[in-house]
């Protein structure tokens, strides 16, 4: 079993940054891609980021591109996207997700479907 705990949440102001960390333990997680997305009130769950294991590929939604950076640290079994230039529409719920598969493809790394591992979440609340 694995275990991803997520922190780095809070309440900013529009155009304002956040650090957000998702910690693995259990068995390790080294192995597929990492990813985070997020769930807004009323809103479906949405993709994020993600990023292959050893970090030379990385996806992003159209909505986060060029303000969103995923990164991750193998050996400290951690994912971490650095969120600038927020929106109030980045406004969500982010869940940190493993996956035991490599996707070099960005349709395949941005479905929900092929992580295994989530999150209980961390709340960003960016206030206009």
């Amino acid at each position: 079993q694995v275990y991803l705990a997520e922190s780095g949440g809070g309440l900013v102001q529009a155009g304002d940054s956040l650090r957000l960390s998702c910690t693995a333990s259990g068995r390790t997680v080294s192995g597929g891609n990492m990813a985070w997305f997020r769930q807004a009130p009323g809103k479906d769950r949405e993709f994020v980021a993600s990023i292959v294991r050893n970090g030379d590929a990385t996806y992003y939604a159209d909505s986060v591109k060029g303000r969103f950076t995923i990164s991750r640290d193998n050996a400290k079994n951690a994912v971490f996207l650095q969120m600038n230039s927020l929106k109030p529409e980045d406004t969500a719920v982010y869940y940190c997700a493993a996956a035991g598969t490599i996707y070099y493809s960005a349709h395949f790394a941005s479905q929900d479907s092929s992580y295994y591992y989530w999150g209980q979440g961390t709340q960003v609340s960016v206030s206009s």
